[in-house]
């Protein structure tokens, strides 16, 4: 625990005008961030008697061993500053209000020649038209089957509207009258773009003006005696009012607002949005979160502002937006969210009438979002506490182990061994920390030489990240303990015997494409979580006592002696600890028990699915691949021209040099790679015994 005295700054050095300053701790992280009129007044109030400052100050100030701070020119420049900052660092001591669920909207891919009407949900997508959340997709899929009918726009996805473009046969909804048919051209590309505009105009509210025409259409058509036509308008219309119908009518000047509500203890907050479009209800959304940090309503209601709007521009903002309580600065967070709109918006209390009444209704859904929440987390809560109190009994630790990270090897007969690490912190998986790792270092199935060869690499890269920090002390003891600065770890190379120089990691490569964020090299000294930068108090292996003898036996050649050990064996669920030749037995209905089978199931399930992975990308290898310099591209056009592997390797190289894009020497690589190779046994129809020929273009 840090006395705040040792680092706090002389008041001379702190200026009195705007910015955004942050607290980091003693390993560099950033631990909070905030924002102030008056950077001076504002950091005096986390410098005085301990005593007087609120019990999550308190702590937070005691962590944290320095602060730093950024001037600005506005209080909107701060605003802008400090949600950016919450976002990149993740600070343990800020509010973070994380979505209970995820949320489907009702997009229209607008960015597209030909605009599609999708569910879709997560991260919003540039020239993507938004509508919602809704609380269940099958209320989005509803609507637009009712509004198909007058406006048909395409709904299919990419591969069946090329495929049908190359047919000329239209899908069953172009039959059926529920789309305009712009793969086969019954209608050009700006008739359907304009029938989109129209579908994103009647789901933005202004709903009347295509009723009064479908009426004015049907009259017309009724008094021409064209009667089938006055009866498809008819049913048109029914169509729009039964999917306007599906959300009823609170505000009744047609307002866009969005009316945030409010409910919180000493602990924690629950915060519910409803989303008004056209005076009628069109999304609603809620939140929860720990109150890490002392804060009042007007706080939270800032924070829930800046959680809502920090990523959406336009007429996602709306023109106006009621709180139950007003920022600190209502006049910063109006300008910023007047530049997140482009044009001005309100922010204010509703006072009477229906904006009032419909923020009571609003203000119910949060306390009873908060209620049940409670009733759910204090299960968890007691549970989980539990859990960790009988391991550290079990174990005889003298804390609860409050980061465990567990370990399991997968392969299939020897092939493709992979090995998975997962995280759980106070007994709740910490996915953002899973890894996962090749093993390079020796060839075969060998469990307990792969568990040692993991657990050294993992911790190499943790006494890695203390020796960059300083924290590391050279051993005074003689033996393998290493001297002087740790090397690099060698993430998919051989460190065990025979294994070999250590290689750089190759697992990380795979993941890359679903895992970058974390998979990405921090800066040194930037205040983001840095990978494998802290040690769990526990490691968990799934075996007994020959993984858990070699997992020991890896740390102790490292030199770490403050880290807990022990293993989960399936056969009968015993915990296996280094050095004792008994296993510990917890009863079967222990909570204890039941974490350790939850963190080795979901290590188990994380191996498994990556060892997966590899072993169907190894199927679908080709010879092509080893050929150094020939991209993706190229093999495509390779392919392409000749028709197949088995056609490709008959070529010539003056014939493998036709192909756009492949010269003379990529040509004789390609010719000796497949030339290497040899071919496939013919495939044999088991039932006429006829080969079958291979013309497919798969691999050979």
């Amino acid at each position: 625990m840090a006395d705040p005295s040792s680092y706090r700054p002389k008041p001379g050095q702190i200026p009195d005008s705007p910015g955004v300053y942050r607290f980091r701790d003693e390993h560099r992280r950033v631990i909070y961030v905030g924002k102030a009129k008056n950077l001076r007044q504002r950091l005096a109030n986390y410098f005085q008697d301990l005593a007087g400052l609120h019990p999550r100050t308190r702590t937070m100030v005691t962590t944290a061993a320095s602060v730093e701070w950024t001037v600005v020119s506005t209080e909107v420049e701060a605003l802008q500053l400090e949600y950016s900052w919450i976002k990149e660092y993740d600070p343990r001591f800020n509010v973070k209000y994380r979505d209970d669920k995820s949320y489907p909207y009702l997009a229209v891919t607008l960015n597209e020649d030909f605009p599609r009407v999708q569910v879709m949900r997560g991260a919003k997508k540039k020239g993507v038209r938004y509508f919602g959340p809704y609380g269940h997709a099958w209320a989005i899929r509803e609507t637009v089957d009712l509004m198909l009918r007058v406006f048909p726009v395409r709904t299919c996805s990419a591969g069946v509207f090329k495929n049908a473009a190359r047919t000329g046969r239209p899908c069953l909804l172009g039959y059926i009258g529920k789309c305009s048919a712009p793969c086969v051209g019954r209608v050009t590309p700006e008739e359907h773009r304009e029938l989109a505009e129209d579908f994103c105009d009647f789901m933005a509210g202004r709903t009347g003006t295509y009723i009064r025409r479908l009426e004015k259409d049907m009259m017309l058509a009724a008094e021409e005696m064209e009667y089938e036509r006055a009866a498809r308008l008819r049913d048109d219309a029914e169509a729009l009012k039964r999917a306007m119908e599906k959300s009823a009518v609170v505000l009744a000047d047609a307002t866009d607002a969005d009316l945030i509500a409010v409910a919180e203890d000493e602990l924690e907050a629950a915060v519910q949005i409803f989303h008004v479009r056209g005076g009628r209800v069109r999304g609603q959304r809620g939140w929860v979160t720990d109150k890490v940090e002392a804060v009042d309503t007007a706080g939270l209601v800032e924070h829930a502002l800046q959680q809502l709007y920090g990523e959406e521009t336009g007429d996602s903002v709306p023109k106006e937006v009621l709180v139950p309580a007003l920022p600190e600065d209502p006049e910063a967070v109006s300008q910023w969210l007047a530049g997140r709109r482009g044009s001005q918006v309100s922010l204010r209390i509703p006072q009477r009438g229906d904006k009032k009444d419909l923020m009571v209704t609003v203000q119910r859904n949060a306390q009873q979002a908060l209620g049940l929440h409670k009733t759910k987390r204090a299960s968890d809560l007691t549970t989980r506490s539990r859990a960790l109190e009988e391991i550290a009994e079990a174990l005889g630790l003298d804390t609860a182990p409050l980061r465990i990270e567990c370990y399991d090897i997968s392969h299939l007969q020897g092939d493709d061994v992979v090995a998975s690490m997962v995280v759980f912190e106070d007994g709740l998986a910490r996915k953002s920390e899973y890894r996962r790792f090749q093993i390079k270092g020796f060839e075969g199935q060998d469990d307990v030489r792969s568990m040692h060869e993991v657990i050294g690499r993992r911790f190499k890269r943790y006494l890695q990240e203390k020796e960059r920090t300083g924290e590391w002390e050279e051993p005074q003891e003689s033996g393998p303990v290493p001297t002087g600065p740790v090397p690099a770890p060698e993430l998919a190379g051989g460190a065990g015997p025979g294994g070999g120089e250590p290689r750089e990691d190759e697992a990380r490569e795979d993941q890359a494409r679903e895992d970058q964020a974390r998979e990405d090299e921090p800066r040194e000294d930037d205040g983001r979580p840095k990978r494998f930068a802290y040690p769990p108090q526990l490691v968990v292996v799934d075996g007994g006592q020959p993984q858990v003898a070699a997992a020991k036996r890896a740390l102790d050649e490292l030199g770490i002696d403050d880290i807990a050990v022990c293993g989960l064996a399936k056969r009968l669920e015993e915990v296996w600890l280094p050095d004792d030749d008994d296993p510990v037995v917890l009863p079967r209905s222990s909570e204890g028990l039941y974490l350790l089978q939850r963190v080795r199931d979901e290590a188990h399930r994380f191996a498994i699915t990556y060892q997966r992975a590899k072993r169907a990308k190894r199927i679908r290898s080709s010879p092509l691949d080893d050929v150094a310099g020939l991209g993706e591209t190229r093999k495509q056009a390779l392919i392409k021209h000749f028709g197949s592997v088995k056609k490709l390797r008959q070529a010539t190289i003056d014939e493998i040099c036709q192909v756009p894009g492949i010269g003379r020497r990529t040509a004789e690589s390609v010719a000796a790679a497949l030339a290497s190779t040899a071919p496939a046994a013919p495939a044999v129809n088991t039932a006429t015994g006829e080969i079958i020929e291979d013309d497919d273009g798969g691999t050979s």
